[in-house]
């Protein structure tokens, strides 16, 4: 019997009392965006700092304006092995409506849902539960060497779900402290019950607000319509010049840092057996809308877009109006891959939409965030060792999928810290995160700790 089957068996035996404690943490009400919770989720910090000490952490919690974060160092087995930066959160959504859950949200339990066993309440799967199979793993692999493969410190964050107004300052003030050699996520999920997957991409974005000038004032259609400018055509006729009819997008220097996916990467999300009608199915369509030749992962995960997100100007009530607006005004957001540039995209944007404007018609602009894209390289060592690890553990081998949002921490990680970060988590697309009845599968947190015992082994080989 190797090192690792005895940590594997290990988890195995302890794996009861895992769940027992998963249940104490999810039975803290830490709803971090209701003040009436302030003191839930200052309980919830410090019941992670005590286990955390418990297992052999060196342990706190951490003040901050809002609700503290909760820091864990351990020195691992050797001073040169590899540092990680775990990261998970211990807040949760509120539960309103609470008369559509079946059970009581902070009673966990485990039950039968549509043939599998689920634990059930709130935080199970959205961040509870995925940041204990972390914790339960170093636990295990504790109790047989005594130390972890690696030198680990731990980030749990309890503003994540009320949009983290605390973890910049946090981090910038705590650099030299939180900053290791790349970073784990775990707030991600599978790509099927049986397929573990990890997750390479995130895509970046720009946002920007853009109003049209035209008339000092609304006017009759009747009066002035085919001799004043109308800034709806004018805003309509811009946004429809945003794609060529292959569905590229036409900004200039718009593609500069965008890389072909490897030919083994599209190989691998083809035969996850997704296909276009499959994918646009469950929305009501079937035919992609994007660059052509294309399929529809690809364009999620891998490709660049520009979206129009809203159109407004002119009469829009009951009845009708025959008005010719004075302003037209539009949201546009554009998703980024690669290397691009927000700033650069956000520039060409505004360049192409002014050589649009007429002379005697203005334009105004408001920018909405920008933010690059996250990418680890396809042929990135820690990214196969996971891939390799994960595929031991799970029925099916473990497939590297993109992912079409973004996920801020990772970003402020690379833009702060210096670190990639490698995205492996075990939800379900089914698990209900935000809504009532939300659930975990028993086997994602059970084969969960188990693929994080094999992944603190293969980061040290």
């Amino acid at each position: 019997m190797t090192d690792l089957s005895s940590v594997l068996d290990c988890a195995d035996k302890n794996f009861p009392s895992s769940l027992e404690t998963l249940f104490e943490l999810c039975r803290i009400k830490s709803i971090s965006t209701d003040p009436a919770y302030k003191s839930e989720c200052r309980s919830a910090a410090e019941w992670l700092a005590n286990y955390l000490t418990d297992i052999g952490f060196e342990a706190s919690v951490r003040d901050t304006p809002g609700h503290p974060m909760v820091v864990g160092h351990h020195a691992g087995a050797s001073a040169e092995a590899p540092h990680v930066l775990f990261y998970g959160h211990y807040d949760v959504q509120p539960v309103d409506p609470i008369e559509l859950w079946s059970n009581d949200p902070f009673d966990p339990a485990v039950r039968e849902v549509e043939g599998h066993k689920v634990i059930t309440g709130r935080g199970t799967s959205d961040d509870k539960g995925q940041l204990m199979t972390f914790v339960e793993a170093c636990r295990a692999y504790k109790e047989i060497h005594g130390a972890l493969p690696v030198r680990v410190t731990i980030l749990f964050e309890g503003e994540e779900e009320s949009g983290s107004p605390s973890l910049k300052p946090f981090l910038d003030a705590n650099a030299d402290e939180l900053k290791a050699d790349f970073a784990l996520v775990c707030d991600t999920g599978m790509w099927d019950r049986d397929t573990p997957a990890i997750c390479a991409g995130l895509r970046g974005l720009v946002g920007e607000e853009i109003t049209i000038t035209a008339a000092d004032r609304d006017l009759h259609s009747g009066m002035f319509g085919g001799a004043a400018a109308n800034p709806l055509h004018i805003m309509s006729s811009i946004l429809a010049g945003l794609h060529d009819e292959t569905g590229r997008v036409t900004l200039e220097g718009f593609y500069e840092g965008v890389e072909e996916t490897p030919s083994q990467i599209k190989a691998m999300w083809d035969k996850l057996g997704q296909t276009d009608e499959t994918f646009l199915g469950q929305v009501g369509l079937s035919v992609p809308a994007g660059e052509k030749g294309r399929s529809a992962l690809e364009l999620t995960w891998a490709r660049p877009t520009a979206e129009v997100n809203g159109m407004w100007g002119g009469y829009t009530g009951d009845g009708f109006k025959t008005v010719i607006a004075a302003k037209a005004s539009a949201k546009v957001s554009f998703r980024l891959v690669g290397k691009q540039d927000p700033k650069a995209i956000r520039e060409s944007f505004r360049a192409y939409v002014r050589s649009k404007v007429p002379a005697d018609c203005t334009v105004d602009f408001h920018p909405h965030g920008g933010s690059p894209a996250i990418q680890l390289s396809y042929d990135s060592p820690l990214l196969n060792r996971a891939k390799s690890a994960l595929s031991d553990e799970w029925p099916k081998p473990a497939v590297v999928i993109g992912m079409g949002g973004s996920i801020p921490i990772v970003g402020d990680f690379q833009k702060m810290l210096g670190m990639d970060s490698l995205l492996v988590g075990f939800g379900l697309n089914d698990d209900r995160i935000h809504s009532p009845n939300e659930k975990y599968d028993l086997n994602s947190f059970h084969r969960g700790i188990r693929s994080w015992v094999r992944i603190l082994d293969a980061l040290v080989k």
